[in-house]
């Protein structure tokens, strides 16, 4: 028998525009996954579990057995609840970039400003 190699499956969230304009800090963001991830159930329970959080300067990647079903929407609400506790909700939104990634995008505002100058003339 040949044991073959546990996969692991990797989502990222890419912070990278808010970051560059210094409006988010990425190692709080990763302290909050860190408490708030919940598995079966339970927080605090991702060294048990062998889920790892690691983050690069402008991006933050967690890892997770395949078996374990870790689901991506799970770290979609958990982004949307951090922006919100940090009022930064109404500026930035959680874009699936890839199968596996979310990116940070600020909403795009300009479309709304054409009409207003059509209604002043």
């Amino acid at each position: 028998m040949v044991k073959s190699k546990k996969s692991t499956v990797k989502f990222v969230i890419d912070c990278s525009q808010p970051v560059d304009d210094k409006v988010l800090d990425v190692a709080s963001f990763e302290k909050y996954l860190n408490d708030k991830i919940k598995i079966s159930g339970k927080t605090n329970a991702l060294a048990a579990n062998n889920v790892s959080i690691t983050r690069d300067r402008t991006k933050i990647t967690v890892a997770s057995p395949a078996e374990l079903g870790f689901s991506k929407r799970q770290l979609k609400y958990l982004s949307k609840r951090y922006l919100k506790k940090q009022q930064l909700r109404d500026y930035l939104r959680v874009v699936a970039s890839s199968k596996n990634s979310y990116e940070l995008r600020y909403f795009s505002i300009s479309a709304g400003d054409d009409d207003e100058e059509a209604d002043e003339e």
